[in-house]
């Protein structure tokens, strides 16, 4: 859990911001609340968020069905012998080649309303010789994801969560300090670029009930594990988003996962609804291109009764947490359904690793969009973040291009090797460009974890 000191720097101002809001409810009480967004609106948002309801034992199950063409990275699964086709970089491709500045380059000069996602071809790893899309689309007109229908946004990256600040200059300290000193929890005021912006309760105060249910949930976020970070709005309680630090141990080590939530007007009664920042990646069963998190506590996928969303018992605190432990865990191939009765033995953990070494690749080109383009409010968190963990990062991809696994201790005398030699080359091409990226961000000595070609 966070730890005392942190907790008491935050409390004065958002608890001074509850009490003052307290009053207005009170004062505002009889006011007729609006709700942002037509009822089909909503209908949408809720079926882009939700899922089938088979059961599994671990209840953050992909929900596609099984025979989903696009279903996830481990469709190749059958063919991993043939390992050419596993990994598809090239030192001259649009990802590997001054890939920071090919990405800044596609938002410098491009102003999109929020929910509007713009198409970065980087990200579908281009030949030379394609031209990039210039399509683009709002995620409230994608069809929900299921069985039949694969995410259109697979080959998109959301731009309305993203800043366009650029990192500190390479001697500015000051970074360091104010990451440091960044607040697990706070309040902050803008909230348009929000992905449920347009959807909740607007010009008017919400039921006063349902307001002091939002700030219990508060409340208990101000004490939140040192791993997760979250920001409300004061002027849309509703809304709020949170940064997810990747567990260590796990093919997200080191790496940070954005999510937008929304309190629906009818909450606790219903659950969160939560959106993922995915950049169209999907690096795990449960974290779908289109932004669907599938997940029992959310409703979007069965469970035991224990399991699913409990009105007056289960907390957002809850939902973030269970995120980060049930779905960023160190075998997400599992969270596949029927996965830990299909692939046991040795041919499950064959699965298990190759999965692992797609996701960490995944894994690392999130790092990469997330440092170009921060969410906003985490800028500050987000160069700290990577100045500080840059080695630590470097130091790991160079252990797995020496054949440790992911996941692994690395400093471990007795730390397994034995890392496919397709995904051990990948890493390494990738090691130059994440050292381009962390020295433009301040990190120093990165240049001693330089692959010759």
């Amino acid at each position: 859990m966070a730890s005392s000191a942190s907790g008491e720097a935050l409390k004065p101002s958002v608890s001074n911001k509850l009490k003052q809001k307290e009053g207005t409810l009170d004062s505002d009480a009889g006011n007729s609340p609006s709700v942002v967004g037509s009822e089909d609106d909503v209908d949408l948002l809720k079926s882009s968020t939700s899922g089938s309801t088979n059961s599994n034992v671990v209840k953050t199950s992909n929900c596609f069905s099984s025979n989903d063409d696009d279903m996830s990275m481990d469709d190749e699964d059958d063919n991993d012998d043939d390992d050419d086709n596993d990994y598809d970089f090239d030192d001259n491709d649009g990802f590997l080649h001054d890939v920071g500045d090919d990405l800044q380059s596609q938002f410098d000069n491009v102003d999109l309303p929020p929910g509007v996602e713009a198409t970065l071809p980087w990200l579908n790893d281009p030949s030379p010789s394609e031209k990039p899309s210039t399509k683009t689309l709002a995620i409230s007109d994608l069809p929900p994801c299921s069985s039949t229908v694969h995410c259109e946004a697979s080959s998109t990256v959301p731009s309305e969560a993203s800043s366009s600040k650029e990192p500190a200059d390479s001697n500015d300290d000051s970074i360091m300090q104010t990451s440091q000193q960044f607040k697990q929890f706070d309040m902050v005021e803008d909230f348009s670029d929000h992905h449920f912006s347009r959807v909740g309760y607007s010009d008017g105060q919400p039921p006063k009930a349902w307001a002091k249910q939002i700030q219990d949930e508060w409340k208990i976020l101000e004490d939140l594990p040192d791993t997760i970070f979250v920001r409300v709005y004061e002027a849309r309680m509703e809304l709020l988003r949170a940064v997810i630090i990747g567990p260590p141990g796990t093919p997200y080590h080191d790496g940070l996962f954005v999510f937008d939530c929304l309190f629906p007007t009818d909450y606790p009664k219903s659950p969160p609804m939560v959106y993922y920042y995915s950049g169209g990646l999907r690096l795990n069963p449960n974290l779908y291109e289109c932004g669907k998190v599938c997940l029992s506590l959310l409703g979007t996928w069965s469970g035991k009764q224990n399991e699913n969303w409990v009105p007056g018992q289960s907390t957002m605190l809850q939902v973030l947490v269970s995120i980060q432990a049930l779905i960023l865990n160190a075998e997400p191939f599992f969270n596949e359904p029927g996965h830990e009765r299909t692939y046991v033995g040795a041919e499950g953990r064959r699965h298990s690793q190759k999965y692992n070494e797609d996701t960490f690749i995944l894994s690392l080109k999130t790092m990469m969009y997330t440092l170009r383009r921060p969410p906003k409010y985490f800028e500050d968190f987000v160069f700290g973040h990577f100045r500080d963990r840059a080695h630590n990062i470097l130091a790991a991809c160079k252990a797995y291009t020496e054949g440790i696994l992911v996941g692994s201790d690395i400093t471990s005398q007795n730390a397994e090797k034995s890392g496919s030699l397709q995904f051990r080359a990948t890493v390494g091409k990738m090691m130059n460009t994440l050292v381009t990226h962390f020295t433009r961000n301040g990190s120093t000595d990165c240049d001693k974890f330089r692959v010759e070609a």
